[in-house]
């Protein structure tokens, strides 16, 4: 199937994600017909986008947890008709794409200010592996093979303190001259300011590299934390979180 025929129901959507998939990069595309495609889905990691005219044969391919981001008001009847009450409603938050608009003065600021308890260092394998051994930091690199792979395509940023690995930020999906960030931070560590300075670092880091660090939020808090680094709010998006 080519990935090109089924390309232009996504066009208009501003997602990183997508380009990452589109560009050859992650994740699957699964579409209608493959000759000629009018309904698509894009998979990369927990989240589908779905496209085109609304068929719920696609839903047939999700397994286990997904998010559910459907493109228009078609396919959210169609989600909530199929799955009913296994899918919950809820709002994401798209965020721009502005190149210019990041204070690298404020982040190196944020860096600064750490504790000096706290160490920054950017991934290496032992971080990596570090990453990959908890549930709570397990997205900072689960959708990269390996780390020669992870080596290869990606930057990482890791706050240690007293050699463990208690906050991260890495691409949970790379594109063509880009990433999408993820940020993780364990429980016990949180409301530290530990998530700004690794943002801060791994933006610097990013256009150091001539790389942007797209940003899309779960919820208002990684909102206020990406306006904190700098980007500003574009707009609300309906996702639906299903359920086994």
């Amino acid at each position: 199937m080519s990935v090109e025929k089924a390309a232009t129901l996504f066009d208009g959507w501003n997602e990183a994600m997508i380009w990452s998939c589109l560009q050859g990069h992650m994740g699957n595309m699964i579409t209608d017909n493959s000759a000629k495609p009018t309904s698509a889905l894009i998979d990369v990691g927990d989240i589908c986008f779905f496209a085109g005219k609304p068929d719920s044969d696609l839903f047939q391919s999700i397994v286990g947890f997904k998010l559910l981001v459907p493109k228009d008001k078609d396919w959210e009847t169609q989600i909530e008709s199929y799955y009913g009450k296994r899918a919950r409603k809820f709002l994401r938050y798209a965020i721009k794409k502005e190149p210019n608009v990041f204070d690298r003065g404020k982040l190196i600021e944020y860096i600064k200010a750490l504790d000096h308890c706290y160490e920054v260092k950017l991934f290496n394998e032992e971080i990596f592996q570090m990453a990959r051994s908890e549930a709570w930091s397990v997205d900072l690199c689960s959708q990269f093979k390996d780390y020669t792979d992870y080596q290869k395509r990606a930057i990482g940023v890791a706050i240690l303190h007293k050699g463990k690995l208690v906050s991260g930020a890495s691409p949970y999906a790379v594109y063509n001259g880009g990433i999408e960030i993820e940020i993780d931070t364990k429980p016990e560590y949180r409301q530290k300011g530990l998530a700004t300075v690794c943002g801060a670092k791994l933006i610097l880091e990013c256009l150091e590299r001539k790389l942007y660090p797209s940003w899309d939020a779960h919820d208002m808090r990684s909102v206020s934390l990406a306006e904190k680094l700098g980007y500003h709010l574009d707009h609300s998006y309906v996702t639906y979180e299903l359920s086994d």
